[in-house]
């Protein structure tokens, strides 16, 4: 599910779960909120890596344990999303994101919470929000329009289209792209670089840096809680998630019509 490996002063997180696409369940979401717990105060963890096995990076929260949990079948982790993104915010060192593959929902919004994001030219990113009749989730609502402009923040958050690793790049969600098997190298040579450093160095100044999005953040999290409560389980919601596992296009038209 995690693989964790140390190198220079280097940890790198793989998710490993491919056959569901490095989706975050649960017990994803626990693990990798502990590793990143641990990291942030192992004097030997310089710099993290975040990156995914297989042909994705992550494909977000895991959707039919979703629907379960919407009917009450399956059990809250101990952190689950909320207690990830709250690491992801308040992790005290160099982030970075190696994206190999596919990125949807939380593995795509976490790329803004992130310090450098590399991407490998087969990835694609998808912020499915509104094809799953939900809101922008983990402060994306601020972090895309800070880091990407408001149009193109619009239109990735609001259209639930794919976007190339060229096109992340161009509109400022990737720094930079890489031939799928240089992906790791040049990431890794980055991290190395920061890795040098002075831990407290690195903490100090990633800091400052942060210090002044860290209101805002928190305000973006707390409307798009209040989105999430407002939208989750209600009509358009429950024929987005009865849709995907028919695998067939909700009519959202008819919702909006019956139910407005």
């Amino acid at each position: 599910m995690l693989q964790i490996d140390d190198a220079d002063r280097i940890r790198t997180i793989t998710l490993d779960r491919p056959e569901a696409l490095n989706a975050f369940n649960e017990a994803l979401y626990d693990a990798t909120t502990d590793a990143l717990l641990d990291a942030a105060v192992d004097n030997s963890v310089a710099v993290v890596v975040i990156t995914g096995t297989g042909r994705a990076f992550s494909a977000g929260t895991d959707v039919v344990e979703m629907a379960q949990r919407n009917t009450g079948g399956i059990e809250a982790g101990r952190h689950g999303f909320p207690g990830l993104v709250d690491q992801l915010v308040a992790f005290p060192k160099p982030l970075i994101c190696a994206v190999n593959g596919l990125a949807l929902g939380i593995g795509a919004t976490m790329l803004a919470l992130s310090d450098l994001v590399f991407m490998s030219t087969e990835a694609r990113v998808r912020c499915p929000f509104t094809d799953l009749a939900v809101a922008p989730e983990a402060a994306s609502s601020f972090t895309f329009p800070a880091m990407l402009g408001r149009h193109d923040a619009t239109w990735i958050l609001l259209s639930s289209q794919w976007f190339s690793a060229e096109e992340c790049r161009e509109m400022g969600l990737a720094w930079k792209v890489t031939a799928p098997e240089e992906l790791l190298d040049v990431t890794m040579a980055h991290a190395r670089v920061l890795a040098s450093k002075s831990i407290s160095s690195l903490m100090e100044s990633k800091r400052t840096i942060i210090a002044a999005l860290e209101p805002q953040i928190i305000a973006a999290r707390e409307r798009e809680n209040a989105a999430f409560a407002h939208l989750m389980g209600r009509p358009a919601n429950i024929e987005a998630l009865t849709a995907l596992a028919e695998r067939r296009t909700p009519d959202f038209a008819a919702i909006d019509l019956e139910h407005g």
